[in-house]
């Protein structure tokens, strides 16, 4: 990743995804001074690192930011002291512009149905889901709820179910008029068991244009929490992980 990262085009090209995610090879390429391989040769190394991520939509390859692994070393190297100071930064620097889908992905150490009981279980996913747990029992059509100490914090209906490989739900956040106001979105996570360890992928889309960030902001954190959960059994320890956890 910080090979990756290294290189000032590399560093443009995921400023440009940040601006817009979901771009086609062509898109970004009209941007960048340099030949269409050239451009190739950069995404390529982006998504060995996975601070890229890629999905086709009919005939168009799209490219899409992936922040879990800048979040990873987030989590590793910047004390509880300093987060409050470096969060608040960062947030003043990058606003969002209106997207309509938002791509993450992570490997984890674990099994395929490990990783899915730690999605579904309303008990564990409250270790790593800012003490949220998820209450549904994962048919088809059925609700689920989002819920920290009796507190609703959101609501959905599971739209499809696929177990260990793919879980589909829409959501409606609660926690606030303002993404009240925001509606149904669409959240969808998919397992591939890569050899000893899980490749997870989670799309969050259905987003209004403009829609507020708090909807998808808090998915790196989630995805680390998750991963630290499984491949440690402790929680992230940051104070965003611990603000609603017991």
């Amino acid at each position: 990743m910080f090979r990756a990262l290294a290189d000032p085009t590399r560093r443009s090209l995921l400023d440009e995804l940040f601006l817009r995610d979901g771009q086609t090879l062509g898109e970004l390429e009209e941007r960048f001074a340099m030949t269409r391989f050239g451009v190739m040769k950069h995404l390529k190394i982006l998504e060995e690192a996975g601070l890229v991520v890629t999905r086709r939509r009919g005939r168009q390859k799209l490219h899409f930011l992936n922040p879990v692994p800048i979040r990873l070393v987030h989590d590793r190297w910047v004390s509880k002291y300093a987060e409050p100071w470096v969060a608040g930064l960062s947030d003043m620097k990058r606003r969002l512009e209106a997207q309509m889908e938002k791509v993450f992905e992570i490997y984890i150490r674990t099994t395929p149905e490990r990783l899915w009981e730690a999605i579904t279980d309303p008990e564990i996913r409250s270790r790593y889901n800012f003490g949220a747990g998820v209450t549904s029992d994962w048919n088809v059509g059925s609700r689920l709820d989002m819920a920290s100490a009796h507190v609703v914090l959101g609501e959905g209906e599971v739209l499809e179910v696929d177990p260990p490989r793919r879980l589909v739900h829409t959501m409606t956040a609660l926690w606030s008029d303002e993404v009240k106001e925001e509606g149904p979105t669409r959240v969808t996570w998919e397992i591939t068991q890569v050899q000893e360890s899980c490749h997870l992928t989670v799309t969050h889309d259905e987003l209004r244009e403009g829609a507020n960030e708090q909807l998808y902001g808090g998915w790196p954190m989630i995805l680390s929490g998750l991963k630290t959960w499984l491949e440690t059994g402790e929680r992230l320890t940051t104070p965003g992980s611990l603000l609603y956890g017991s």
